[in-house]
């Protein structure tokens, strides 16, 4: 009888503590709220009109900005094909999951304290926010919420970019993990520091760090942590020969390449030109048409390198030279002209080669799909440019070229921020993580596919033979095959290598240079 009335008293507890804070978020979002009908912020005049027209540009370039995760998604055809659904499972979480975190936190971290359409969000200092949490009380408002939607969107690219980089080989778990770190502490806070006006945003040179449309808030903080996930990630099984030379593992689509890059080129200049968070912002239309010849001008910069280079024009290397020009010309876009604009993007493209190179070559990084390099030494680059190419028509933003030097000096030290913060706090952050929970796969699981290991079905089944059981000519085939391997693998002059031919791993002697 004793144990029935405790087990009820401890019904009765929760069941309270359940219902307490229900009427406390009840009572939360309804007395403390900010204007959730859009009636105090509406108003029948020109002031009104203008402000509906501002709702109107940022929501509509948010929902540009989303699309952009499909562009992301295609990049995929970089992959081998037996990891493809865990590299989209990974950036269809930076676009669930990722979002759902910065709405509990990142966002309040990130812009607590911000003014936003003549909103101010609550508290914060120069270093962090702490109002509009899950957007509650006065952040449950219109314009609020418009700017929440309009970053979280933006947001989702910091798991994306990550995803590129430990490809192939990453425990989901250890992902999954990672970005409860990730998404309240280091993305939110840096971004606090520049685009909530916090201290990078004040600094006494130039006019403080400007960083127009992310390449250093996103790319430079992604690219940072893309880096050190793959470092402590190593490389994938059969990259580098026992010398340390990096051989090439092919990818199953390059045709994805092309429409992901695509996609994401028409997202960008929604991206970069919603940025200015203002419908009646005319210099829109710079920031637009710097965007795309940026990106163009990366493009052809890689593709005549690649041809002079090997001979042969490598699309796949000029997609990635596309999309280096559009990270490196998203700090700058609204501040510089046309000219400076292919200026940034030539550089970003020969920035992109010369990255790829130093990383895999010099730093034995092993990076898929060259995320560290597009995102990462590009997002660093187009910090710079800003403080370069700025030529002072807007924003009181003036670079080298107009003789100040002091607006550089602020884009470096964003720069060193940058790598410190998300590099240390990521070198912290996977060693916790590889201890715990480990972050890296079997090499059962590698060889044979992380498709089918982790998700439990491959994403083309038409290159497995899973749809259907081997005849029994196949499956005598098979296991021939096997005791085969099983024997060979027994001998010591040979190891495990990949044929290109067979598109498998098989147990062989390693080729030996022929004596001239």
């Amino acid at each position: 009888m004793g144990g029935i009335l405790r087990k009820s008293r401890r019904t009765n507890l929760m069941f309270s503590l359940v219902f307490t804070l229900f009427c406390f978020l009840l009572f939360a979002s309804k007395a403390w709220a900010g204007d959730p009908s859009g009636e105090q912020t509406f108003a029948l005049d020109f002031r009104g009109v203008n402000m509906s027209a501002n709702f109107t540009w940022i929501l509509l370039t948010g929902f540009t900005i989303l699309f952009m995760q499909v562009g992301f998604v295609f990049l995929g055809g970089f992959l081998q094909s037996k990891n493809v659904l865990s590299y989209m499972t990974h950036c269809f979480l930076a676009t669930s999951l990722g979002a759902l975190i910065y709405l509990v936190v990142g966002f309040a971290f990130m812009f607590g304290g911000f003014e936003f359409l003549g909103k101010h969000l609550g508290g914060g200092n120069s270093f962090i926010g702490w109002s509009g949490f899950f957007l509650f009380g006065e952040a449950y408002d219109v314009r609020t919420i418009t700017l929440f939607l309009f970053q979280a969107v933006v947001a989702t690219f910091i798991g994306s970019i990550i995803a590129g980089a430990v490809a192939e080989r990453m425990k989901l778990s250890a992902y999954v993990l990672s970005f409860f770190f990730i998404y309240t502490v280091i993305y939110p806070i840096y971004g606090h520091w520049v685009w909530g006006e916090g201290w990078l945003f004040n600094l006494p040179f130039g006019v403080g760090v400007r960083d127009f449309a992310g390449s250093g808030v996103v790319h430079a903080v992604g690219g940072s942590l893309a880096f050190v996930g793959a470092c402590f990630l190593g490389p994938r099984i059969g990259k580098y020969s026992k010398d340390g030379t990096p051989g090439f593992i092919p990818g199953h689509n390059v045709g994805y390449m092309v429409i992901g890059t695509i996609l994401l080129a028409f997202g960008w200049l929604g991206y970069d030109a919603g940025s200015t968070l203002a419908a009646g912002d005319l210099r829109a239309s710079v920031v637009a048409a710097n965007t795309f010849v940026a990106g163009a001008m990366g493009a052809v910069t890689v593709l005549f390198y690649t041809y002079l280079k090997t001979g042969a024009s490598d699309i796949g290397e000029a997609c990635n030279g596309f999309l280096a020009g559009l990270v490196a010309i998203s700090a700058s876009c609204a501040y510089v002209a046309p000219w400076a604009a292919v200026s940034i993007g030539f550089l970003g493209g020969i920035t992109y080669v010369t990255s790829v190179w130093f990383v895999e070559h010099k730093l034995k990084v092993d990076d898929p799909l060259g995320a560290v390099s597009v995102h990462g030494a590009n997002g660093l680059w187009g910090l710079l440019s800003v403080g370069i190419f700025a030529d002072g028509t807007y924003g009181d933003v003036s670079g080298l070229i107009t003789g100040n030097g002091g607006q550089l000096l602020s884009q470096f030290i964003a720069c060193v921020t940058a790598i410190a913060w998300a590099g240390g706090l990521g070198c912290v952050m996977y060693l916790v993580l590889k201890s715990v929970v480990g972050i890296r796969v079997s090499e059962r699981v590698e060889f044979e596919g992380l498709d089918v290991n982790l998700h439990g079905s491959p994403c083309y089944r038409f290159r497995t033979g899973v749809e259907s059981p081997l005849s029994e000519e196949e499956e005598r085939d098979k296991n021939e095959t096997a005791l085969l391997d099983a024997a060979f693998a027994k001998d010591a002059q040979r190891e495990r290598i990949y044929s290109e031919k067979l598109g498998i791993w098989i147990t062989a002697k390693p080729k030996t240079e022929e004596k001239k």
